[in-house]
C-alpha cells in the first residue's frame, strides 16, 4: 500500500469537519468555548449620562468665568443618583459612575474646585459643555451586535457579555473523544508492571492534546490484544456518544495489531492507512457511523506528534476553533542530512538570536523517548527529498510551546 502524504492524509482527516451543535451554558462555564451564535445587547450600557470623574455635575454656562461660587444641593453615588433638577448656579456632588441629574451638562472636577461654608462650591476652572460626562449609550446600545458568532470566548468578551446582560450564552458543543490504549504490555501509572510491561502514558499526553484543543476526553482505557477485548471498547465508545475515537497501538502489522481488524469487524470504512511521515508512519483513519476514527501508533513520540498533527486540527474543527498557528521560520542551528520519501518531524531545541529563531535538532531521534519530547520547544518539519541542509540555513519549525 503506498505511503499517504501528510497533506492529504490532514485533508481527509478534516473532509466534512464542522462546528458541532450548539449548547447554551452559564457565563461562569463559558472561558474558551465558541459563540455559537451573534450576542445582542440586551441593555444600554451606559443606560444614562454618567459621570467619568469624582467632582460636580454642573451647568457649563455657570463656571464660564472664574472664579465662580455655586450652591451645593444634593449626592448623586453610583446606585444611588440624585434626584432632583440642578439650576442656574447649584452644583450636585458627583463620583465616577453616578448619573448626571437633569439639568447638568458638565463634570468640574474635585481637583478644579472648593468648597465654602453652607455647603457652597467655588469653581476654579472653566469647563466646555459635555466634559467628563458618558453619554447614555457611550459603549453599546440595546439591540447592538456585541459579540459575533464564532468569536472564543476570552476574558474580555465575557466581560462584556455579562455587561449586555446576559447570564447564559448559546456556544458550540466541545467534541468528545474516546481514547483507548491498547496492548498487553501495558499497565496503568501507579501499579506495578511486570517484567515484560510498561506504563500507559499516551493517554494522558492525548488527553491533554484533547483539552486544550477544545474537546473533552474519554478515557476508556486498556483493551489487550484480543478482538474481544478491542470489540467491547469500541461499543463503549458508540454507546458514549463520542464524536471520536483515538486509538493508540496496535495499528501496524504484526500479529498482535489488531486494532484495525477489530475496527472492520464493527463496521469502520477505512480512509486510509500509513501516511508518509516519521515518526508516525502506521497511522490509519476511518469512520463508524457518526463516529470518526484516528488509530495512532504506540510509540510515544509518533502517538504526540500524530496527535498535534491530526487529531488537534480535527478537534478545533469540531469545536468552532481558529486553526491552530502554522509552522514559523528559523534557521538551523546544526546541519541535517538529506530527506528520504517521508516528511520528518524532527525534536529541537528554539532559540532567539540575533531576532531570529534557531532551531537546533536533538542528536537522537528514537520515536520512544519521551524526555526528548518534554525538552523540545519545537518540530523542524522537513519536506520528503529534501537535500542536506546546513548549518544557518533557513528551516520551518512548528512550535510546541
Amino acid at each position: 500500500m503506498a505511503l499517504t502524504p501528510v497533506a492529504e492524509a490532514l485533508a481527509m482527516v478534516l473532509d466534512g469537519a464542522k462546528p458541532l451543535a450548539s449548547e447554551t451554558l452559564p457565563l461562569a462555564q463559558c472561558a474558551g468555548r465558541v459563540l455559537a451564535e451573534d450576542v445582542p445587547a440586551l441593555r444600554t450600557q451606559p443606560p444614562f449620562p454618567a459621570s467619568a470623574m469624582d467632582g460636580y455635575a454642573v451647568r457649563a454656562v455657570d463656571i464660564a468665568t472664574v472664579p465662580a461660587g455655586l450652591a451645593g444641593i444634593g449626592e448623586s453615588a453610583a446606585g444611588r443618583g440624585y434626584p432632583g433638577v440642578v439650576g442656574p448656579g447649584q452644583a450636585v456632588r458627583i463620583f465616577t459612575g453616578a448619573p448626571v441629574p437633569d439639568g447638568a451638562d458638565t463634570i468640574l472636577i474635585q481637583e478644579d474646585s472648593r468648597r465654602l461654608a453652607d455647603g457652597a462650591i467655588e469653581a476654579l476652572a472653566s469647563v466646555a459643555q459635555g466634559k467628563s460626562v458618558r453619554p447614555a449609550g457611550m459603549d453599546f446600545a440595546a439591540g447592538d451586535i456585541v459579540l459575533a458568532r464564532g468569536r472564543v470566548l476570552d476574558a474580555a468578551a465575557l466581560g462584556l457579555a455579562a455587561a449586555a446582560n446576559h447570564a447564559a450564552l448559546p456556544v458550540v458543543r466541545r467534541p468528545r473523544v474516546a481514547i483507548l490504549a491498547t496492548g498487553d504490555e501495558l499497565r496503568r501509572p501507579g501499579e506495578k508492571p511486570g517484567p515484560d510491561e510498561i506504563i500507559a502514558s499516551n493517554t494522558f499526553s492525548t488527553a491533554a492534546i484533547v483539552a486544550s484543543h477544545g474537546g473533552e476526553a474519554i478515557d476508556l482505557g486498556i483493551a489487550r490484544d484480543r478482538l474481544d477485548d478491542l470489540a467491547d471498547a469500541i461499543a463503549r465508545a458508540l454507546s458514549a456518544d463520542a464524536d471520536v475515537l483515538v486509538t493508540l497501538g496496535g495499528a501496524s502489522v504484526g500479529d498482535h495489531d489488531l486494532v484495525q481488524k477489530a475496527l472492520t469487524e464493527a463496521g469502520m470504512a477505512l480512509a486510509f492507512w500509513k501516511i508518509a511521515m516519521r515518526p508516525g508512519k502506521p497511522m490509519m483513519t476511518g469512520r463508524l457511523g457518526p463516529m470518526r476514527v484516528l488509530g495512532l501508533p504506540g510509540n510515544s513520540v509518533s502517538s504526540f506528534v500524530c496527535s498535534v498533527l491530526f487529531v488537534a486540527p480535527l478537534l478545533r474543527r469540531l469545536a468552532g476553533l481558529p486553526d491552530a498557528p502554522p509552522p514559523v521560520a528559523a534557521r538551523l542551528g546544526a546541519a541535517m542530512k538529506a530527506n528520504d520519501e517521508r516528511e520528518d518531524y524532527v525534536r529541537a531545541g528554539v532559540e532567539a538570536t540575533a531576532g531570529e529563531l534557531v532551531a537546533t535538532p536533538f542528536a537522537v531521534q528514537d520515536s520512544s523517548m519521551l524526555s526528548t519530547l518534554a525538552a523540545a520547544d519545537g518540530l523542524i518539519v522537513r519536506a520528503p527529498h529534501a537535500p542536506a541542509a546546513m548549518q544557518g540555513e533557513p528551516c520551518s519549525v512548528l512550535m510546541l510551546r
